[in-house]
């Protein structure tokens, strides 16, 4: 029996995959974190630790195993321009948010992403320590735990749920200040997405650049919820590029995104 390509596999089945995986690589993590560290830092000044390299290795190997003809895409692998030509891609965050893992604070996921043309048709994003499995697939909706998961409907900048940085929102150099929000920080780009996902937050902002693999999963995860996801240009986020970053991130619901964008559409940051 000839193996199964790409084509013979729906998103369904890659779906039970990768939520597996997400679940037993996080577990790893664990174990590996109880057991003690060694961190590095990479050029970018950024830290590494044994555990994202052994959960990378992990995952690369089991995934893999299981579709040898997906493309692969991860933080911690050095990128192989042969994915651009697979029909499917795994993007892959195998640590999302090393320093809150490093620091022992819960805001840390495993993040797993299919992508077929361009976006996201299946993900998984778990966060072991509080024990959170989000997941979506496209044209589905997306969940928490097994529950259906819905953005919140909020229309209003003032008193909403913002995950920010509260010094880039508080910077004088804004042309119009902006109203007291609720403002938070989580260390996982992938977190926070799931975070409006799911309506704890009503919106989430980065005027600096994040990697696919911050973001694949966890889009699709929001966008299935009814968020919008951008750029702070208001352009969609196309996945598996040669150049595997956007500069800019924008989630809120609809009402709540247009008014974001309404803000930050005329700031100028390098390409």
């Amino acid at each position: 029996m000839s193996p199964r390509s790409a084509q013979d596999y729906g998103p369904d089945e890659d779906l039970a995959l990768i939520v597996a995986l997400a679940r037993a690589a996080g577990a790893k993590a664990q174990v590996l974190r109880r057991a003690g560290l060694t961190t590095e830092f990479k050029s970018d000044r950024t830290p590494v630790s044994s555990a994202d390299l052994a959960v990378d290795a992990l995952l690369k190997g089991e995934l893999m195993a299981a579709r040898p003809d997906y493309g692969w895409l991860s933080e911690e692998t050095v990128d192989d321009p042969d994915r651009l030509k697979r029909r499917r891609v795994f993007v892959v965050d195998p640590i999302d948010g090393t320093r809150a893992f490093i620091k022992d604070k819960p805001w840390w996921v495993v993040s797993i992403g299919v992508v077929e043309n361009g976006r996201p048709v299946a993900a998984a994003v778990f966060a072991p320590d509080l024990d959170e499995s989000f997941e979506a697939l496209s044209g589905k909706g997306a969940r928490l735990n097994g529950a259906v998961i819905q953005a919140s409907r909020t229309d209003r900048i003032e008193d909403c749920g913002m995950l920010a940085d509260a010094q880039m929102l508080r910077h004088p150099a804004w042309p119009e200040p902006w109203p007291e929000m609720r403002i938070a920080s989580r260390n996982s780009i992938a977190y926070r997405l799931c975070a409006v996902a799911s309506g704890t937050y009503d919106a989430t902002l980065a005027l600096s650049s994040k990697s696919e693999w911050d973001l694949a999963a966890a889009d699709l995860i929001a966008t299935e919820a009814g968020c919008v996801v951008t750029d702070h240009q208001g352009q969609g986020i196309a996945y598996n590029r040669v150049v595997p970053t956007t500069r800019s991130l924008v989630c809120a619901g609809p009402a709540l995104h247009e008014l974001i964008l309404r803000r930050v559409k005329p700031i100028q940051l390098p390409n």
